[in-house]
């Protein structure tokens, strides 16, 4: 009997477990969230690009909302909002196998991946044909049934009638998307694959949760359904929609999935703007912030807000997209929403412009312990001046944003962390903590640091050491608000120290290492695709510009013979440290020219051999590096007129601008040089 009642009890606690994970947000969750893309941000958000920044990201950020990752009927770059397979991971953004790759270094750095889940509608192959798939020894495959009957607005329907086939009885429940069919979340086989293909995500590749895009599109109800299949711990929705709408989606789900909080980013738009739907005012009208109408200032429902200020659907494409973007003060708005309960989305170009300034302001936010379900409260509301106190469970910090950030002044309890253009951040001093404003990271150049005792005795002085032990009462001291010079890599730890005891130590690693440009060179192989011919041109970009001819590019007649294979191949310089090169081989313009797919992110040198193998009419290339260069030393020392060329290269092949200072072995002049 008692084992009987243990095993219930167990069972009891498990299936509370279960419903735990299930609950849409977790409750309390202190993390921050970035977006690692912007629109046709193929370039900055390639699945390798992303995977050599999670160190960097490590501590800072906890969750990544990634682009749709499923493979797309479109040839050419696409943001994935027009999905055709579920279970082939093969997009603009990278290979599957790259996919996984960065999913685990992520998930190894404590970091956790949020997948771009769009099922209110798909693409399909003429008006009605799905793909047919198989996952797991199953074959999946939607039909014309699982059409919604309006889907189009009639016009489905219509072409239905013309081809004699025949859609759903049932109606769309929310709004239509014109281009796609949208899917009828009332069919059983519509509901298993959609579950079939979350578990995948969840499971096989390894997301942490889900983002809806569109959910405005189908019931919450079916949200429900799917998160409660996949156990799923994150869950956010796109409804894009006012307050009262979005928390009536939130309990349609039964509160098993947070939404975007979009009044919140109005909020901060029409405070940074000084005017509502992205006219901009003479002046800013910060007093807006002050605002009820949004998720975050709703005890019952901040815990499902996911706040932010600008995404790839409102920010600025071009002259002809304007769309609703911020038209300035972009970190103040940062510094608000960092402050704030919610979970907060930072957008990623602001983290690519303001990296160190929003790493400081997370770290705030986490040393005071602010959480999605804090409380807060307005200090000041002016229009050139705005103050909001947090409450977190370990301390209080106020944001100060405006134009004029002097206006408000806290009390003696308070201590000045941060100071930027139009924000401040103030921390309680019932912290007791050193605190320092320069983030762990890695700097091009050393850099001064500004060290702070958040201390209730203003006796406590500050101590500190740079070779990452322990600060003592005997270590260097410095008095508050100075600065102290960091020059080279090191881990600078700095405390509190009162009646010669050493509390409140704070840790930064700093790693110093100044970017020097470099030149790689890419190679291409045709002799297994027929009749290519002599003719090879290289067409490269990247997002910042066009760095051959414009198309179709450069023509190369510079080549090297690796035993015995005739290679092509182009030097390019790489200028800054996340700099990439696109690439396309071709035949050059004309009818019935070849050309290779795209060939993205390159910042080594590379060797690709072009194969006969075709995706949507293009040549596939297969990476050989590894054969061609893996030590430099294959095919090296028989390049031609290696004898005359005196640069200085690593054993992966990459050329040095100059003879290299650190040790090692390189290749020179076509023979292998140690350096001690």
């Amino acid at each position: 009997m008692i084992i009987m009642k243990k095993i219930y009890l167990t069972l009891i606690a498990l299936l509370a477990s279960i419903n735990m994970f299930a609950q849409g947000w977790p409750a309390n969750y202190s993390g921050v969230m970035l977006q690692g893309f912007s629109w046709d941000s193929y370039d900055y958000s390639q699945w390798t690009v992303l995977e050599k920044q999670a160190d960097d990201m490590k501590g800072f950020i906890d969750l990544v909302w990634l682009p749709q990752s499923g493979k797309c009927i479109e040839t050419t770059q696409v943001m994935g909002y027009k999905p055709y397979y579920y279970f082939n991971q093969n997009s603009s953004f990278g290979t599957e196998a790259e996919l996984r790759s960065l999913i685990a270094k992520f998930k190894a750095a404590g970091i956790g991946a949020i997948a771009d889940v769009v099922v209110n509608h798909r693409n399909t192959d003429g008006w009605f044909t799905f793909p047919t798939e198989t996952y797991n020894g199953v074959t999946y495959k939607m039909q014309p049934t699982d059409i919604c009957k309006n889907d189009d607005g009639g016009a489905t329907a219509k072409q239905a009638t013309k081809e004699g086939v025949s859609l759903s009885n049932n109606y769309d429940e929310g709004d239509d998307w014109n281009g796609c069919r949208d899917i009828d979340h009332k069919s059983a086989n519509v509901q298993k694959i959609i579950k079939a293909y979350l578990k995948f995500l969840k499971e096989d590749m390894g997301y942490t949760g889900f983002r809806y895009d569109m959910v405005k599109g189908f019931s919450g109800t079916h949200v429900a359904d799917y998160n409660d299949a996949t156990g799923v711990e994150f869950s956010v929705g796109e409804y894009w929609d006012g307050n009262p709408s979005i928390i009536n989606w939130i309990n349609k789900t039964n509160k098993k999935s947070a939404a975007f909080d979009f009044q919140f980013r109005y909020n901060v738009r029409d405070a940074v703007n000084g005017a509502a739907n992205g006219k901009v005012a003479t002046s800013s009208d910060w007093s807006k912030l002050n605002s009820n109408d949004n998720l975050m200032h709703d005890a019952n429902y901040r815990r499902y807000a996911v706040t932010f200020v600008e995404n790839h659907d409102t920010q600025k494409r071009s002259e002809s997209e304007q769309n609703d973007p911020l038209r300035k003060d972009t970190i103040a708005a940062n510094a608000y929403m960092l402050a704030m309960p919610g979970t907060p989305c930072v957008f990623q170009p602001h983290w690519r412009a303001y990296k160190q300034e929003i790493k400081s302001m997370i770290e705030a936010r986490k040393l005071a312990g602010i959480t999605n379900m804090s409380n807060y409260t307005n200090k000041m509301a002016q229009n050139a001046c705005f103050a909001n106190e947090t409450t977190g469970n370990k301390a209080k910090l106020i944001v100060v944003v405006g134009n004029n950030t002097k206006a408000y002044t806290p009390g003696a309890d308070y201590a000045q962390i941060l100071e930027g253009y139009h924000y401040r951040y103030y921390l309680s001093k019932s912290a007791e903590t050193a605190w320092c404003n320069i983030p762990s990271g890695e700097y091009e150049a050393g850099f001064k640091a500004k060290l702070t005792a958040v201390s209730q005795n203003s006796n406590a002085k500050l101590v500190y050491t740079t070779d990452g032990t322990d600060p003592t009462a005997k270590s260097k001291q410095i008095t508050n608000g100075n600065t102290i010079n960091i020059d080279n890599t090191c881990t600078l730890k700095v405390g509190l120290l009162s009646n010669g005891t050493v509390t409140g130590i704070r840790t930064y690693n700093y790693t110093i290492k100044a970017f020097e440009p470099y030149t790689i060179t890419i190679y291409a192989n045709a002799d297994q695709v027929t009749n290519w011919g002599s003719a090879m041109y290289f067409y490269a970009w990247n997002s910042s510009e066009t760095i051959t001819k414009a198309w179709p590019g450069t023509a190369v007649t510079a080549t090297k013979t690796l035993n015995g294979k005739k290679w092509y191949y182009m030097d390019f310089k790489i200028k800054s440290k996340d700099a990439i090169v696109n690439v396309i081989f071709n035949q050059g313009n004309g009818t019935g020219k070849k050309q290779t797919e795209d060939i993205k992110a390159v910042n080594s040198t590379k060797y690709y051999e072009i194969t006969p193998k075709q995706s949507d009419g293009k040549y596939t290339c297969k990476d050989v590096t590894a054969i061609w260069a893996p030590t430099g030393i294959t095919g090296t020392p028989t390049i031609s007129n290696t004898t005359t060329d005196n640069a200085w290269y690593t054993l992966s092949g990459m050329k040095l601008g100059k003879k290299p200072a650190e040790s090692g072995v390189y290749i020179h002049q076509g023979k292998k040089v140690i350096i001690k």
